[in-house]
């Protein structure tokens, strides 16, 4: 009996194994191991023993990495141009094989890039890098808002603070790009209180903790809020969108075994139909035999 694998073309069952759990995880595996071997690379002295072995097994699972997609553009030829994530395996596999001939210190550094394929592989981390560039667009806009507030900011201080004799607060707030410095200091609240706030309030404003306390309201606690806000939507989008692809997915299993399922009926049925055939010449067969006798 023909099976069901036979029927099928090749470039299917080539598609089936590249798509399979198994393939997929052996790909992490290659990636991760090659991670430890460059950072073992960094630690190797040139011409050692163990750093010959472990250029070898890196060059092993570049050739591997070459395979793994010429297979992947045996089977969807252009179609795998179409997605930004196949492109950017392809650009990376590219590096790596520009990178093994290692002659520019800057060509053997970019062999690392072969470590972010970790986040197309791994489906957690995929989701979490298409969310973050979806929400680029969003962050552009407040990132634009917040450079309004560090310039009206420091516009306020330099007027506020920016007159005086005290050479470390004309430092800080002299004019108007070190006053945006101090503030975008004051904003991510790195020794904000004893190098920039104790200084201008020693210097004879006793009350300028309000001006930061509410800069630092403002900029820090509800634009970083804000940002949160866009991420945890656009991560939210892209659960979405995962789950639907997730449906299509079972959709297209259900359609392939649907296939597969009315491909056997059908070579079933040839066989039903060849034993029926067979029967009957075997009992036109036993009718002849009696007839002469």
């Amino acid at each position: 009996m023909t099976s069901i694998e036979q029927i099928r073309p090749p470039e299917q069952r080539l598609k089936r194994f590249i798509e399979s759990d198994a393939f997929k995880q052996a790909v992490t595996a290659l990636i991760l191991i090659n991670a430890v071997v460059l950072g073992a690379l960094t630690f190797a002295e040139p011409g050692t023993d163990a750093r010959r072995w472990l250029m070898l097994i890196d060059n092993t699972i570049v050739a591997i990495f070459v395979i793994e997609i010429a297979l992947k553009l045996v089977v969807w030829r252009t179609e795998f141009f179409r997605k930004g994530w196949n492109i950017f395996d392809f650009v990376v596999i590219g590096i790596s094989l520009i990178s093994v001939a290692e002659t520019f210190s800057i060509l053997r550094a970019l062999r690392v890039f072969r470590i972010l394929r970790l986040l197309h592989v791994v489906p957690m981390m995929r989701r979490i890098t298409e969310a973050l560039f979806r929400a680029l667009p969003g962050m552009g806009a407040i990132i634009a808002v917040l450079m309004l507030l560090i310039y009206v900011g420091s516009v306020i201080a330099t007027d506020l603070f920016g007159a005086t004799s005290d050479p470390e607060v004309e430092m800080l707030f002299g004019d108007l790009h070190s006053s945006a410095l101090s503030l975008f200091q004051v904003m991510t609240m790195d020794g904000w209180r004893n190098e920039v706030l104790q200084k201008v309030m020693d210097d004879g404003n006793p009350y300028a903790w309000v001006f930061f306390m509410a800069f630092i309201f403002i900029a820090s606690f509800a634009v970083l809020n804000l940002f949160i806000a866009l991420f945890v939507d656009a991560l939210q989008a892209e659960h979405e969108l995962a789950q639907d692809e997730r449906i299509e997915e079972l959709d297209d299993k259900a359609d392939d075994a649907a296939l597969a399922r009315n491909e056997m009926m059908a070579v079933l049925k040839s066989l039903q139909t060849d034993i029926q055939d067979l029967r009957e010449t075997l009992s036109k067969r036993e009718q002849d035999d009696r007839l002469d006798q």
